[in-house]
């Protein structure tokens, strides 16, 4: 199985989803877009990866490869492939399937409890999330479910955390992958966003637990055992 990855930023890659692949001994290919790497044709691998990153999905004149990226997302959907976003991969999974992309009531950073919705139980994916659970967030903005998608996690601070359509694409706003050491980076880029607003919390309390990130990267590979199931690889 062939994985490839779109990383928006220098500092926002897989963690801890690098290691499962790694350990699968599956390859592994990535386009740097923000190095201005030409992105794959869609026969080039089974399964998308979309990662994080500070720019929103609206912001194509700041970043012109945004829109590139948008028909090459709604074309690996189209073919078939297996694809996961994560925060502003989501937002752009979201966008592609029509629905609406918008700021959060809140800014939503640190660790924060999600809940698993009803609905989420007729998901594959009920099987990997327990009923609520504390993750690590980073995002201003959200999306609205597109349409036939269901919500698989929601939260005080953001109704709309995550989706799954036809249990092969599926959206999280929250970060599962994260790292004690890519946290650190988040905390390093992001500073200035640490405003003290009511789901916001400061660097110290983001890293003040290790074991947290031990606990949301073994969710984040039951996700991916998942969703490997449900992949359709190429001949």
């Amino acid at each position: 199985m062939k994985i490839h990855y779109l990383q928006h930023v220098s500092y926002e890659g897989l963690g801890s989803i690098e290691a499962y692949f790694q350990k699968k001994g599956y390859p592994l290919t990535a386009t740097h877009l923000y190095e201005g790497q030409t992105l794959p044709t869609v026969q080039d691998f089974d399964w998308l990866i979309i990662m994080g990153g500070e720019m929103g999905i609206y912001d194509e004149g700041i970043y012109p490869w945004l829109n590139d990226e948008k028909r090459f997302i709604t074309e690996a959907i189209a073919s078939g492939k297996t694809v996961l976003g994560i925060c502003l991969g989501a937002q752009l999974i979201a966008d592609v399937l029509g629905a609406t992309i918008h700021k959060n009531p809140y800014r939503e950073i640190g660790w924060f409890p999600i809940r698993r919705p009803s609905e989420a139980e007729t998901t594959p994916l009920s099987l990997a999330f327990p009923d609520e659970v504390e993750v690590f967030h980073w995002h201003e903005d959200t999306f609205d479910l597109p349409e036939g998608a269901i919500s698989i996690a929601e939260s005080e601070a953001c109704k709309n955390q995550g989706f799954v359509m036809d249990d092969r694409i599926v959206g999280l706003q929250f970060h599962l992958e994260t790292t004690y050491a890519s946290a650190q980076t988040f905390i390093q880029h992001g500073e200035e966003e640490l405003d003290d607003s009511p789901f916001v919390q400061t660097g110290n309390e983001m890293l003040s637990q290790n074991e947290r990130f031990t606990q949301i990267n073994q969710i984040m590979h039951a996700v991916l055992e998942v969703m490997e199931r449900h992949t359709h690889v190429a001949a």
